[in-house]
């Protein structure tokens, strides 16, 4: 069912490992507004796997994604090289996928690294970055200015 590219390419292993992880870490969302909880699971250039939940605010514009959780973690760790996210929700009849915000930081770190969008089965779609946000703003961008 996975779409690959030969640049963002993960074997069978970290793939179900990311998924698996995305999964588990979606059971920590806290979101009693909306009610719809997500998880991601970042996977690094070096091995390592950075999990994320959504966490929303009774001041809704203050919440922050799961995707995004995921990458400041990773971030904050002194990881900023990405290989893959996974992202897993509740949705039975869709994949989940990320939204503009989460997409425009993912994009801040490169844009040919795979975004694995799963339903609660396991099954999912792949997609770059460049594929969910083409024609996008990045750092170069700020230097043509100087």
């Amino acid at each position: 069912m996975a779409q690959e590219h030969s640049a963002c390419t993960l074997d069978l292993k970290h793939i179900q490992q990311l998924v698996l992880s995305s999964q588990e870490a979606k059971k920590a969302a806290y979101c009693p507004y909306s009610r719809f909880p997500v998880g991601a699971a970042l996977l690094t250039r070096s091995g390592k796997i950075f999990s994320g939940c959504n966490v929303e605010n009774a001041c809704y514009p203050l919440g922050i994604c799961a995707e995004r959780t995921a990458i400041q973690k990773a971030v904050s760790e002194g990881e900023k090289d990405f290989r893959a996210i996974a992202i897993a929700s509740d949705l039975q009849d869709d994949f989940i996928s990320p939204c503009g915000a989460c997409r425009q930081v993912m994009r801040e770190f490169g844009t040919n690294w795979a975004v694995y969008m799963t339903k609660p089965d396991g099954t999912y779609v792949v997609r770059t970055v460049q594929e969910l946000l083409p024609a996008s703003f990045g750092p170069k961008d700020l230097q043509k200015i100087q």
